[in-house]
């Protein structure tokens, strides 16, 4: 009768999947790549073989190539709000629902949404969209990966305000990379192809950066490669019936703990590891006596819910449990669960209170017989160093 069940809900899932829409991502390394350039005239190619597609939105950044191609194509009409004193511009998720095209163009999915939008997240509006039932083509930059923030703003000096969870890039039925050399994409900037002329010295002295630049290309095409292999293996899974219903090994696990300061690190460390490895990922919290919800404060309460919704954006199933010891309870769960690489935070207390009394980070090494343990640490400036 499980079984039975179980294979009905598969069944389901499939007919789901087939009433949402298609995505499709552009992603590239920096401004002015092409992205939305691409997008358009994939729109135009579209609607030569007589594709219903439409503009949702779409931003120029005041590119006069870009903008041509904007001739010829149906744009739903904007959501024009009033915010801090401006009115600006927003794409109108009810509109294009109620439009109904085949396919739809959404530009700029880590924009946040001015308050009383209906959803925070332009990728959350993208959601809405494909679960009409339309086809949507979009594009992001990859340093707004959710999992990659920290490794960017480390490397570039560039601080991340908007972030796309990775669980949005592993729904995509393509990724395009649209890769560019790092000379041409310098020249296309003096040539002021992608910023005025005032913003030029600016940015080749911020972000610009030749070094920065062949990072972030880097991180992009190994990103997308990355994405390849894990589409091959999720339909790898869901051909294999062993696959569904069987323990996958080698799963990754991130042990939370309420008062940690940089839980966030940790969860982006276990994104991009569960990435590379094609796998399965939990983060997982052990409330013990000391940390009831009746124990702890309310910022403690609020960093634990902060990091409980990143977990689930970037793709991770979150298990709470309960135990006076959270070491053995950890251990059990990662032995029972097809976990093979647990990642856990050093500690933040001072050195001489881990001599006195061994610290939930020693005693899990110690006990952790048979599995990896990767210790992510924090200097001062709160960049990571891994042992």
């Amino acid at each position: 009768m499980p079984e039975g069940r179980s294979r009905a809900e598969d069944f389901l899932e499939l007919v789901e999947r087939g009433r949402r829409g298609r995505l499709k991502v552009y992603i590239g390394f920096a401004a002015g790549v092409g992205k939305t350039y691409r997008m358009l005239e994939e729109a135009h190619a579209l609607r030569k073989r007589g594709v219903d597609v439409v503009i949702g939105f779409i931003e120029t950044h005041g590119r006069a190539e870009t903008a041509a191609l904007l001739e010829g194509l149906e744009a739903v009409p904007l959501r024009r709000i009033e915010y801090r004193d401006l009115l600006v511009d927003e794409l109108d998720v009810d509109a294009v629902i109620a439009r109904a095209p085949q396919v739809v163009l959404i530009d700029e999915i880590a924009h946040t949404n001015p308050p009383g939008s209906k959803n925070r997240r332009r990728y959350q509006d993208v959601f809405d969209v494909l679960g009409a039932g339309i086809n949507v083509i979009c594009a992001f930059n990859v340093q707004h990966l959710e999992s990659l923030k920290d490794v960017v703003e480390r490397t570039t000096g560039v601080t991340i305000r908007e972030t796309v969870p990775d669980s949005f890039l592993q729904q995509a039925d393509q990724v395009v990379n649209l890769d560019l050399a790092v000379e041409d994409l310098l020249d296309r900037l003096k040539g002021g192809k992608i910023y005025k002329a005032e913003k030029v010295t600016q940015a080749l002295a911020n972000f610009f950066r030749d070094e920065n630049l062949q990072a972030l290309r880097e991180l992009s095409l190994r990103e997308v490669a990355e994405s390849v292999d894990r589409a091959a293996s999720a339909q790898g899974r869901r051909g294999d019936v062993a696959g569904r219903h069987g323990a996958v090994d080698g799963k990754v696990m991130v042990c939370l703990a309420s008062h940690s300061p940089r839980a966030r690190l940790l969860l982006r460390r276990g994104s991009r590891m569960a990435g590379r490895l094609n796998t399965d990922w939990y983060a997982v919290y052990v409330e013990t006596p000391e940390e009831a919800p009746t124990q702890i404060d309310a910022e403690a309460q609020r960093r634990l819910h902060e990091s409980i919704d990143l977990a689930r954006e970037l793709g991770a199933e979150f298990i709470r449990l309960k135990a006076k010891d959270p070491v053995p309870t950890l251990i059990d769960f990662a032995r029972s669960h097809g976990v093979g690489h647990l990642i856990v935070g050093r500690s933040a207390g001072p050195w001489w209170r881990d001599l006195l009394r061994r610290s939930v980070v020693d005693r899990v090494i110690r006990a952790a017989q048979g599995l990896d343990v990767h210790v992510v640490s924090y200097d001062a400036y709160g960049e990571d160093r891994q042992s």
